[in-house]
């Protein structure tokens, strides 16, 4: 009961799909009609400017930290980790766009703040890092990933939540595919562009 009572509150909160409510209200747009028709921060940033976009990584950061750190607090840390994953799928997979949502980079960010915070630091590092190398916020993403799922081993070594860390890195690298094909092709945009 208590990991069916963790999955039902991650999932809800994961579900809330910030970017496509914000996009609405203030520019009156569809943002899944735009770009790369994503919810997430970049699409949003990219079409309704950065105040708006930087808004929907705190929600979205928002809604994977709260049900992972009051989870911890509340039921320990393996129903923590079912309440994080349950919101990163519940982000993805939102019910209220017919199961389709973002690729989980921020909310994932927000549950590892929550349950592991040296390692969500870690990444967030990575992130930047590889960002101001390469500029495509998807290739930054997929290798904040596998550094998160590093950080976790050498801080937590061979442990549940480490194993957790290897799922999100896998998610974010399947939620990223339609990304990684458009890098194959040459047609990934950079930062800055439309």
């Amino acid at each position: 009961m208590t990991y069916f009572i963790a999955f039902v509150f991650g999932f809800v909160l994961g579900s809330i799909p910030f970017g496509y409510i914000l996009a609405r209200v203030f520019k009156k747009i569809d943002i899944r009609e735009h770009g790369s028709g994503n919810i997430g921060t970049t699409n949003v940033m990219r079409f309704c400017g950065k105040p708006i976009g930087i808004a929907v990584f705190i929600f979205d950061a928002s809604k994977g930290f709260v049900p992972a750190f009051l989870s911890v607090q509340w039921l320990g840390m393996n129903p923590a980790i079912i309440a994080g994953l349950a919101a990163l799928l519940g982000h993805a997979f939102t019910p209220w766009l017919k199961w389709k949502g973002g690729k989980g980079v921020a909310t994932g960010l927000g549950v590892f703040i929550g349950l592991a915070p040296l390692s969500a630091f870690s990444a967030f590092c990575a992130w930047i890092v590889i960002l101001l190398i390469f500029k495509w916020v998807s290739v930054a993403s997929m290798g904040a990933g596998a550094v998160l799922a590093i950080s976790t081993l050498l801080h937590y070594c061979i442990s549940s939540i480490f194993f957790f860390a290897l799922v999100v890195c896998l998610l974010i690298v399947f939620f990223h595919r339609s990304n990684i094909r458009r890098l194959l092709r040459g047609e990934e945009p950079k930062i800055g562009k439309k």
